[in-house]
């Protein structure tokens, strides 16, 4: 078994752990990335980068960079309740360099982030490389064991950052409790080809039993269609071309490009879960991002609120690291700063999955705008409110160090 040695080892490669890894090697930190796959080409991740998100990169000096990478922009959040076209979200009036939600393919920023890392040498990032179990004494972790490309290891670490999604296998192998909150839904996510002749499309499009997302990856369409929890079954029973009918009725000019859709391969499922843990930390061991909270898709947090904890989790911990251990007390002022902002979010999701989705995925009438959806379209400036709440989170981080 080989032997590595480092001041912190993170295992996950997502937007949590990489950029949790960049700020530490840029602060001089050494810290191993451990990420099990050999690229980050995935499809059906988030991808949705927020203001709060862009704020941290223009802070870093980073902002016009990643914004040459391929991305579309949008201004403002709209849909389609029933057959009245509403508007969600301004984030033209953001306190922020970016005022506007980007979104970019979740490799592009991935790749990103990694490549600006790689400048700092205290950054070792191990592809191909995945954690398998804690190194402990006592009750205190002192490192992980991971499998990789050129067999076993074992990687001695002053502090271990879970950050390996939200089946963590680092979470686990702590025994840390979790808290479900639940979810009533789960999404069939697939893409679309896109043409020139497509209208901007709304983002999300709400009808009798049925809701449609629609993500602009600029040459095609990622989709969401979301299903009640444990439906798959009966969405397979009804048969693929009632699927693409569903789809047809929602968005109409998609109509010559749904048998794109040739089997059910082309629409993976997405189990949704909210859930979060009841402590973060143990002595020599943190999770952050989804190992430490699952967020719903709803209002696409989810990215961002994982970077915001690598931001905290940064912030609190490098002046540590440079004068000597890190502490218990350390690892829960983290969870101390982030768990707030995390039950608010969930708080919001949840209640937008129970009064919103719930009753939408039952209904069997076509639906009408909510009142309080109408107060956002009577009057504009009220946008602004919901901008704020997901363009900026209940609390946005900032680079200190």
């Amino acid at each position: 078994m080989a032997e590595l040695t480092t001041r912190c080892c993170i295992a996950g490669g997502g937007p949590a752990g990489m950029m949790l890894g960049f700020l530490l090697a840029r602060a001089g930190i050494d810290v191993v990335v451990l990420e099990k796959h050999a690229d980050f080409l995935r499809d059906f991740r988030g991808d949705t980068v927020h203001p709060s998100t862009m704020q941290v990169m223009h802070e870093l000096g980073l902002l016009d960079a990643f914004l040459a990478r391929p991305h579309s922009e949008v201004r403002q959040l709209g849909g389609q309740i029933g057959n009245d076209p509403v508007t969600i979200a301004d984030f033209t009036h953001l306190p922020t360099q970016a005022k506007f939600i980007a979104f970019v393919p979740q490799w592009e920023f991935l790749d990103f982030i990694a490549g600006e890392a790689r400048r700092y040498p205290p950054f070792h990032l191990l592809m191909r490389a995945e954690a398998t179990g804690l190194l402990r004494d006592g009750d205190r972790t002192e490192g992980v064991t991971a499998q990789g490309p050129d067999g076993a290891l074992a990687i001695s670490a002053d502090l271990v950052i879970a950050a390996d999604g939200r089946h963590s296998t680092l979470r686990e192998a702590g025994g840390f409790k979790v808290i479900d909150i639940g979810a009533p839904m789960d999404v069939l996510w697939m893409r679309l080809s896109k043409v020139p002749s497509d209208p901007d499309a709304l983002l999300g499009r709400i009808n009798a039993g049925r809701m449609f997302v629609m993500l602009d990856r600029n040459e095609y369409w990622q989709c969401a269609y979301v299903i009640a929890k444990g439906a798959l079954e009966d969405v397979h029973a009804r048969g693929l071309e009632a699927f693409r009918a569903d789809i047809v009725r929602l968005a109409p000019f998609l109509r010559d490009r749904v048998q794109e859709l040739a089997s059910w391969d082309d629409a993976k499922l997405l189990t949704v879960a909210v859930n979060r843990l009841e402590t973060w930390y143990q002595p020599g061991l943190l999770c952050i991002g989804d190992a430490a909270h699952a967020m719903s898709p709803v209002a696409g947090v989810g990215i961002n609120l994982a970077i915001q904890d690598a931001v905290a989790t940064a912030n609190i911990l490098v002046p540590r690291f440079h004068v000597g251990q890190v502490t218990i007390d350390d690892l829960r002022a983290v969870q101390q700063r982030r768990e707030p902002p995390t039950r608010k979010t969930q708080g919001m999701q949840v209640m937008i999955q129970n009064r919103v989705i719930s009753n939408v995925l039952g209904r069997t009438t076509t639906p009408k705008p909510p009142f309080v959806v109408k107060l956002l379209n009577w009057f504009p400036i009220l946008r602004r409110i919901p901008a704020r709440i997901i363009g900026m989170g209940f609390l946005p981080e900032h680079i200190r160090h």
